[in-house]
């Protein structure tokens, strides 16, 4: 065995190894699919809210009904109390891995860490508790709200702001009524959204305010129509697209039992690609230029400027986290793309159909139509997915900040990052490269489950792998039919574009 060769073998051994330590750490990671839902339920609660004058009754209430359904309220305290689950879930096991580590030695940062968030999680689920209180309120469950609103009073909260609300709520929702002095400041303090307005109209009622409470409604009847728009931006246009992607896979399930081999499914189906270079190349590329490069040596050498500058991004503004995630990303990229060229360099010129970008040829509708097939098989995944993996698994890190960031220039870094870098590097990497390079070894299907699995794992979040396979599945069947990466790219960028797009919508909802 050469050096070469022996390095190589120990960096894969790492590479394997930090790869599954990786998505282990992940299982016990938030998934910002559930923040996601609490969003959207926040929406449909003011959605639920609008009652427009104009509009004929009959026809407004059957549109009304299949945007927001019949029962937002029931809608919302399901998935308040399922939110909520998951969090206790949560917090036990955490109070489980204190105990544990309780009786181990240097254990201080451990420790610290686990009581912060045992912490935030128990502030979590007051909050559910505040919420869901109000949610049963509006389906008649006065005295099982006020039941946890009082257990909340009496618990170690009773004298933190939650607990404080929960007094005040308990008081305009009992009878009769008793109104705390600070109510109105501790409502508007501790309450968002489609909550503190319903708070805020029992306590104007009870204290017969009307200008203010004729006020508060007109008010929440303008949030009420702008979450109905969004609510069809975030789901309305999606649901358009999933109808025309059933369609389209109908269309070529058909197209493929009148035409066979020459239906559009399988044209370049069996054709591999002429690969002049062997395993070691292709271990090569991605163990150095995607994780020798992306996760060690960029990421050490931010750390030793942020140490030397003591700068640190994540302190100073969503802004700055943006430009660093993009930096970030592009060096990684650059690395990458390095070693890729260095190791291909002694095999230039490349075999006729690598790398082939290619403005012609229909790579436009390629794109699109594997957008709109990717919608509803990546979707069905994703449901089922939610099902095995309960809240849990971890996210993609660009995520929640894009959710909670509302700023117009961070909102167009992630932009970048996630519907341009990440396309066109990720692009070149798995499907230019690596899906090719394997039909040496095993026919052109096999080749694009595997890149597809590579693909989804890469992305280090366990609970990601399935919906994510899937879709680097689509991406190559896209990319082996079309032999051009200007069509995976343009799926690759719709759907991280789609993505962003139901974050900054959902994340601008309620205010």
């Amino acid at each position: 065995m050469t050096i070469k060769k022996l390095i190589l073998s120990i960096l894969t051994i790492i590479a394997i190894a930090f790869i599954s330590f990786s998505l282990y750490s992940s299982v016990t990671q938030p998934q910002i699919q559930t923040r996601l839902e609490l969003y959207q339920s926040n929406l449909l609660l003011h959605a639920a809210e609008w009652h427009p004058q104009d509009l004929d009754s009959n026809s407004f209430q059957q549109a009304r009904e299949a945007l927001i359904g019949k029962d937002s309220y029931e809608a919302g305290l399901i998935q308040y109390k399922d939110a909520r689950d998951s969090a206790q879930k949560q917090l036990e096991k955490q109070q489980k891995n204190l105990t544990n580590s309780s009786s181990e030695e240097d254990n201080s940062e451990t420790a610290t860490q686990l009581n912060q968030n045992i912490n935030q999680l128990k502030s979590l689920i007051n909050e559910f508790d505040i919420y869901i209180g109000i949610l049963q309120v509006e389906k008649n469950q006065i005295d099982v709200a006020l039941k946890n609103w009082r257990n909340l009073i009496e618990s170690e909260a009773a004298n933190q702001p939650l607990g404080e609300t929960a007094k005040v709520l308990v008081g305009i929702w009992s009878t009769p009524a008793i109104i705390l002095p600070d109510a109105e400041t501790l409502i508007q303090k501790n309450l968002e959204g489609w909550f503190r307005y319903r708070a805020l109209k029992q306590l104007y009622k009870l204290q017969e305010r009307q200008e203010l409470l004729e006020q508060l409604q007109t008010q929440e009847q303008e949030i009420a129509e702008q979450a109905v728009f969004k609510l069809v931006a975030v789901a309305g246009i999606p649901g358009m697209g999933l109808i025309l992607g059933v369609g389209l896979l109908i269309f070529l399930g058909v197209q493929w039992l009148i035409s066979g081999k020459e239906s559009l499914l399988l044209k370049n189906a069996n054709l591999p690609w002429e690969v002049t270079w062997d395993g070691e190349t292709i271990v090569q590329v991605f163990v150095v230029g995607f994780f020798l490069v992306g996760q060690i040596i960029i990421p050490l050498g931010l750390e030793i400027f942020k140490s030397f500058t003591n700068w640190q991004p994540a302190m100073i503004g969503v802004r700055v986290q943006a430009g660093y995630i993009l930096s970030s990303y592009i060096l990684f990229s650059l690395g990458g793309l390095l070693v890729l060229y260095l190791s291909l360099k002694s095999f230039l010129p490349l075999p006729q159909g690598w790398l082939k970008f290619d403005f012609r040829n229909g790579w436009l509708l390629w794109g699109l139509g594997g957008y709109f097939v990717a919608l509803p098989m990546v979707i069905l995944v994703s449901l089922i997915n939610q099902q095995l993996w309960q809240g849990k698994g971890g996210s993609n890190p660009i995520l929640p900040m894009a959710l909670k960031g509302q700023d117009g220039l961070a909102l167009a870094l992630f932009f970048v990052t996630a519907s341009i870098a990440a396309p066109v590097f990720e692009e070149i990497m798995f499907r230019g490269f690596l899906l090719p390079s394997l039909t040496k070894y095993m026919p052109v299907w096999v080749a694009i489950v595997a890149s597809g699995f590579l693909f989804a794992i890469a992305h280090l979040n366990i609970s990601e792998v399935l919906p994510l396979a899937v879709l680097g599945m689509i991406l190559g069947v896209v990319y082996t039919r079309s032999r051009n990466l200007l069509s995976s790219m343009l799926l690759h960028s719709l759907w991280n574009s789609g993505t962003l797009l139901s974050l900054y919508i959902l994340g601008s909802g309620t205010p």
